[in-house]
This record gives structure tokens, sequence and C-alpha cells, in this order.
């Protein structure tokens, strides 16, 4: 060995890493000698963090400066063989830290599945230099007998031969008495998934010796169905090397014409041999040989060339199609272009609820090339995904938002549907980030094309179109000979007062319903608010439901008989009598999707209807069960919230309803009009969407005159969009503004609003009276025992160094936390909120 071999042995080695933590730095750690050949930058690894945590950490930088102001700690385990994090991602990560003012531990904290970090679970285990056993009662040396004889034992398995629900006070004990030791054992949450698998054992592979077993058995039928249903599978005959894949032992063991115990002989006397294989959690789509093709309109097809001459010049494109234009046809035409030149492809939707049927639409098309990623998956099922971009198993995933976070290497196009939609900016935890926002970026990191695709476009990004700065294509006509629908204004007023109001329902809706019933047709019942009723209220005294955590009503459950918070959570039995007051004239005021589903089984008794909300589509395949009996005709109508506005494409759809459509649009908030709009005219589009039947919007409303209904009816985005952005430019609002909001937040309001005085005061300051706006309550000023207060910072985009003011933000921010009289005072950044 050299000299310069030697030294280079010797060096020492540093990793700083990005931990999952609120901390605004990396931390440093030394690399133990056996790690430093296989340590790159990417890899997860186990750290200790403080005394008592143990943390999955990313390998940021690699180098050989100790730090300076602490000893490095080694990295206990290394995870990775090869990188599961791409130099991609880290940068993008930073990016997010840095935009949306947070640490970057907590993107990587959320950009990761929870089933790629380890967890530490305690172990005990006796002290082997403990030498007073006088000291231990009767309880603790038997168990100290126990901890011996299984070498180590966990809290639970100790509880369970302590015959007790609580151990915390015994392991106290036995710690002070220095008679266990306990230490944490390393799990990594991510299993693969593995099913158990039958072959026939090595001697029998050969022809000649099966023939003889065959022989040998004749006479005992059903090991001999086993051997032959076995052979059916794998024809080893044929190909021995087949042998190896083995079969299913659930095709055997589940099977009524098989016996399961002529089987379990079969492998007790050697013939077959069990064994473990890994198999996906995710369903494989049927393979493809070739990528199909679908088949375009002419409008489909120059839309689709026009997309492909911006994107020469553009990065960006928005493609704004009116509802039921095909716009899916084209996302597909263009996915199958780029899978062609080998590229990734990334396809954002904003709900699950979406996925359901363009999944399957698109897995007809891309087979098993398609990798899916949505909450709704398990933590396995999403590493899976993860993994399998990874190792190149995925060209192409569709998913919402957190989607984002990938490990793409390759990227060459990203497709974000119904690019409006609030549903992709993330509220809590932080990063408080919008995934259309970082999609953009992701695409200039990675030289992707980035399309944006909307029936009603966000203004900001139909503001970037206009000027020029995104490229712009127009779809203008439905596919096929779908014409769009018809519009019916009800004045709820005038129709009250004529007695043609039954419960939530005017007569006319009432009758389009039972008309569609008998036509064999399908109906769609929108109201943006879920539960029975918003509140409970008593008519004698004028109590009010009301949460005891939340400045909020709680809303009334009818199914489950309770009230509700949709803030906090907080549940209550509903009262059989005023609590204030006692009086038994306690009735609902106002009405959710659940009230409309109950009224309607009552006042329509034939009809056959199913909910869809937050409170139906809790489980993993709630979305697809509802949506593929409305698809299979088995319901009537469907009520619902937002969900049923969101891409859903039904063919036999002839008529929306819309309930409460005023709430909507005198919403006090400067987005009120443009979210009306948008909700109001995704919604009916799901009406009419074949030839066969020209749909029918009814719009329930007390006032029929309002503007912003007569551009609904002409399908008018433009006027909308022209009205609002004079408004936008004249107060001082995006897209000519950026804005920051920040809310303090404290269980004494008085700490809470003198911390956000002080906090405005010194930003006003320094950035101007016009700029800083604030503090003031926002609409829900309490939630969980705290109390609320937002400052509101505006910023124009040309003449305002937006990085510059962030960083006086977070100085402020810094100063007011670091007061130690002001303790448990949070206040919460959200760049760009929407």
């Amino acid at each position: 060995m050299n000299q310069e071999s030697l030294f280079e042995e010797e060096i020492t080695l540093f990793a700083d890493v990005i931990l999952p933590v609120p901390v605004p730095r990396l931390f440093t750690y030394r690399v133990p000698r056996e790690m430093s050949a296989d340590l790159v930058r990417g890899c997860r690894v186990v750290v200790q963090f403080g005394k008592n945590r143990v943390l999955t950490a990313l390998v940021e930088r690699i180098h050989d400066t100790p730090p300076t102001h602490y000893t490095a700690k080694y990295i206990l385990e290394l995870l990775d063989q090869q990188p599961l994090v791409t130099s991609f991602q880290i940068a993008l990560f930073k990016w997010m830290a840095e935009y949306y003012m947070c640490a970057v531990g907590e993107v990587f904290n959320v950009a990761l599945p929870s089933g790629l970090k380890i967890t530490n679970q305690s172990k005990i285990q006796f002290n082997p230099d403990f030498d007073y056993p006088e000291l231990l009662t009767q309880e603790e040396s038997f168990l100290m007998e126990e901890v011996k004889r299984h070498g180590m034992l966990t809290y639970e398995e100790l509880g369970r031969l302590a015959e007790r629900k609580n151990v915390t006070s015994l392991i106290k004990s036995l710690i002070s008495k220095r008679a266990i030791i306990i230490f944490e054992e390393i799990k990594e949450k991510y299993q693969p998934k593995t099913i158990a698998k039958i072959r026939l054992a090595s001697p029998y592979q050969e022809t000649e010796k099966l023939e003889e077993l065959v022989k040998s058995i004749e006479k005992n039928t059903k090991q001999l169905d086993i051997i032959f249903r076995y052979l059916s599978y794998q024809p080893v005959f044929n190909n021995p090397e087949l042998n190896l894949k083995g079969v299913e032992k659930s095709i055997f063991t589940q099977s009524d014409s098989l016996s399961a115990s002529a089987l379990a002989t079969l492998i007790r006397k050697g013939i077959f041999e069990q064994f473990e294989a890994k198999v996906s959690r995710i369903a494989d789509a049927p393979p493809t040989e070739a990528l199909q093709s679908v088949e375009l309109s002419p409008g489909q097809q120059k839309a689709s060339e026009q997309i492909h001459e911006l994107f020469k010049e553009k990065s960006v494109v928005l493609l704004h199609g009116i509802t039921g234009s095909g716009k899916t046809e084209v996302f597909i035409d263009l996915i199958s272009k780029a899978l062609r030149s080998d590229v990734q492809v990334l396809y954002l939707l904003p709900e699950i609820a979406l996925t359901t049927q363009i999944v399957s639409r698109l897995q007809k098309v891309f087979g098993n090339k398609m990798g899916i990623y949505h909450s709704k998956f398990s933590d396995n099922e999403r590493v899976e995904v993860w993994k399998g971009l990874v190792e190149g198993k995925f060209q192409f995933v569709i998913g919402v938002r957190s989607a984002i976070f990938l490990p793409f290497d390759n990227l060459g196009l990203i497709i974000v549907d119904e690019e409006h939609e609030s549903s992709y900016k993330q509220y809590d935890p932080a990063p408080r980030y919008h995934a259309r926002d970082v999609a953009v970026m992701l695409g200039f990191m990675h030289k992707a094309k980035v399309l944006l695709g909307s029936a009603t476009p966000s203004l900001e990004s139909y503001y970037n179109a206009r000027s020029g700065q995104y490229g712009l294509v127009t779809m203008t006509e439905r596919y096929g000979a779908a014409t769009l629908p018809d519009f019916v204004l009800i004045d709820m007023k005038q129709e009250k007062k004529k007695g043609n109001v039954k419960e939530e329902f005017s007569t006319i809706l009432l009758d389009s319903i039972k008309k569609n019933i008998q036509n064999g047709e399908q109906s769609i019942l929108f109201q943006n608010r879920r539960g029975y009723a918003p509140w409970l209220q008593c008519e004698d005294c004028d109590w009010i439901s009301a949460c005891q955590n939340c400045d909020v009503t709680l809303t009334y459950h009818m199914r489950e008989a309770e009230l509700r918070c949709h803030y906090c959570g907080h549940r209550e039995a509903v009262p059989r009598t005023c609590p204030h007051c006692g009086s038994a004239r306690v009735r609902t005021m106002g009405y959710g999707t659940e009230k409309i589903e109950s009224q309607l089984e009552i006042l329509v008794p034939e009809v056959r209807v199913q909910r869809m909300d937050l409170d139906t589509t809790r489980s993993k395949n709630a979305y697809s069960t509802i949506i593929r009996n409305f698809e299979e005709n088995n319901v009537d109508v469907l009520v619902g919230t937002q969900m049923v506005t969101k891409g859903l494409d039904f063919d036999n759809v002839s008529m929306v309803g819309v309930f409460d459509v005023d709430r909507l649009i005198n919403f006090p908030e400067f987005r009120a009009t443009e979210r009306a709009f948008q909700l109001m005219t995704q919604v009916s589009g799901r009406a009419g969407r074949r030839a066969k039947t020209k749909g029918k919007v009814l719009i329930q409303t007390s006032n029929p005159g309002q503007e912003i209904l007569q551009w609904i009816i002409a399908g008018d985005y433009n006027a909308m969009y022209q009205t609002e952005i004079a408004e936008r430019a004249g107060f001082g609002y995006p897209p000519f503004t950026r804005l920051i909001k920040l809310t303090v937040k404290h269980e004494d309001l008085d700490t809470a609003l003198q911390a956000a005085k002080i906090l405005a005061a010194g930003l006003t300051e320094q950035l101007g009276k016009t700029r800083v706006l604030g503090p003031e309550a926002p609409l829900v000023n309490r939630v969980r025992n705290r109390f609320l207060l937002d400052i509101l910072i505006k910023l124009e985009r040309e003449k305002v160094n937006f990085r510059a003011v962030k960083s006086l933000i977070q100085e402020r921010v810094n100063e007011i936390l670091a007061d130690k009289t002001r303790k448990h005072l949070q206040i919460v950044i959200d760049v760009d909120p929407a």
C-alpha cells in the first residue's frame, strides 16, 4: 500500500444532513469508516437527534470539515444502497423552503412518504452490571427473570407479563435501580408485500422423476388433481425453468375442487416446497406492447398541434377548453408522444375523486408504464411507486399534489389538470405550497414543458397567458355533437310567495328530478356544505350549538346523531332539550348535503340517491364505489359538495341542480366571484356531455339578476375575467401583487393581539402603511382554543425585492417569538395564500 492511499484512508468524512424537523439549518454528522465508500448524496441515513430521538435524515453533502460549535455524532445506519432522493429533488426542497419561508426539513418531512422513514421502538434489556437483586420487589424480580430469558422485551410485552396496562411507574423504578437498559430498536416502516407460493421440489423437476411420481400416486386422485393443476399453470415438461416461478398457494387452498390437506401432505413429503415471493401492492394494468393512440377530433388535433408549436418558444402553456371539449384526449396524445421520446411524464389532478375515472381511461392506453400516487394509498403502496420510479418501472405517474415530490430524473412533460383548483394548495403543515406553482418550477429545473389545463383558469394563469408569459390555446366547442346545457334561474323569493317550495326544493327542481327518473336519466345536485344542518337553534332563547374550542357553530349530522365541528373535529351528542333554557323547541337551521339527501328520499320515494362528500368518502375505495354505482345507473341522483364539480364524466346525466348559490357569490373574500364562477361553470359542465340529451342546469337563487349568473349562463369567462382583473388592479391584489399572510395564534386573546400589533407596527415602519394590512380577526377567529389574528402583506411585483422583504419578515417574526414572556405563541407564515 503506497503512502497516498494510506493518507486517503485516514481522512475523516462528515455529512451535512436534512432532518425532518422545523429548524432552518442542516446538521453535520460523522461518517463511520465502514460507511465511507457507500455513502452518497441523496441516501437516507439514521441518526440520533438530541438525547432520545432517532430520525431518518437525508444526506445533502459529504465533506471533511468538522463542525465548529459541537462535536459531531456518528451516523448510526445507512438505509440505501443507491440514493432514493435525486439531486433535482434536493434542489426543489431548498427552493420551496426559501420561497415558502419554512425549514428545508419541513419540506423533506412532507415530501417523503412515511413508509420511507424509520420508527424507533423502545426495548428493555437486563443490565449486566446490576448487582443488587435485594432492591427488587417480588414483581420486579419476576420480570427481570423474564427479561433475561427473552433477551429483551418491548413495553407492551412487559405490560402483558406484569398484567398491567400502564407500566411506566414500574419501568421508572427499574431504571432508578439500574436494573434495566432502555434502547431503541430501529425499524424501517416499509416492508415488501410477500405471498406464499409452491413449486415442485428439485428432484421432481426432471421429466422421468415426475412421471414416476404420477404413477406412484395414481390412486390418490386428490393429490393427482393438485399436481395436474400445478402443471397447467407451469408446464415444466416443456420448460423446466418455469418451475422456479412457482404458483400462488392460494390458488390451491381457496379452490372448492381441490383438497388443502392433500397439498399439505405433498409439501410434508417433500414433493412440493413452499416459499415466499415479493409482489407489488400496485395492481398491474394489462401490459402494453406498444402505446395505443387516441382518435382526436379536428378541434382536439388542432389544439394538440398548437400546444406543440408553442412549446418551441414557451416552457408553460395554458389550455383553456370549455367543459366537455375533450381536454383529456389532448393530454393523452401529448403524453403518448412524450413517452415515445423516452422522457418521464407527471400528470397532476387536484382530487382523488377525479383519478377514479381518468385512471381507468389512462390505464387502457398506457398499461403498466403508469404509476398512481395519492393519499388514499397505504404508506407501502406509495413507497412502491417511489421505488418504481427509481428503478425505472414507471415512466409516467398520475397523482395529486404530493406527486410533485417523486424522484423523477428525466422529466419531460408535466400536466396540471384543473389548474384553478384550490385543492392544489397545502394549508397545514408547512410547506404551505401550491402544487401548480411548484410544478412550473419543477419544469424549469428539469427543462421540461408544463401544460396547465382548465375550463375556468385561475385569473393569475390567464393573466400570465394573456400577457405572453405563458402560451395560450383555446378550445371553444364540446366534443362530438354535444351542446352546452340550457340554464334555468329559479327565483326562490317568488317561489316561496307562490307556495311552490317544499323543504329546500322548488317545485320546478323537484319536477325536473322526477321527469329525469321517468326518462331513465340521471341528475346531480350540488350544495357546497356537508352535514344535515349548519347549526341547531332554540326557538325560545335563541341558543345556538357552538363548538367549545372554536368560534363556529357545530354542524348537525343526522345519520350519526351528533353535533360535529368541521374545524377541530370536536363531537357532541345532540341535546334533547335546549342546554340553556330547557325548551324542547330546538330546530335545525340551514341545510347541507345530508339534509338534501334525506328530504329527497321523502319527497320522491322512488328515487335512488347517493351522497358524495367528505363524510361518505373517507375510506380508500369509497370514491370509486360511488362513481361506479352512478356510472352503472344504480343511482338516479348524486348529491354532493365540490367533489361532484371536478371533472367527472357521466354519459347519462342530463340535469344539474344548484342550491344556495348566493352564499357562494357573496362570500367575503377577494376571490369569491372567481371561485363562484369556477364552481358553477364546472358543475354545470356535468350535464348533457353526450349528444343524445341536451343538458339542463337549474339554479336556485334569491337574486336572479346578479351579473355573475348572466356570465355563467353565457359561458362568458372573458367578461368575468375583464371585470375581476380591473378590480384586482384597482385594489392591489394578485396577479398585480404578491401576498404573504401572517397568522398570530395564542390561547390568550390579549397576548395574541399585543404580539400582532407589535409585529404589524414593525413591518409597517419599513414597508409602509399601504403594504401592511391588519392585524384583523379572520371570519373564524378562534380554532382549537387559540385566538387568531391575521396580518396581510401586499407587495407589488415590479417595485419590491421579494427575497429581501421575506428576510425582513422572518427577522421580525423571530424577534417576536424570541420574547420568553409570550410562551406558546405561534406565527404561521403563508406565502401566496389561496
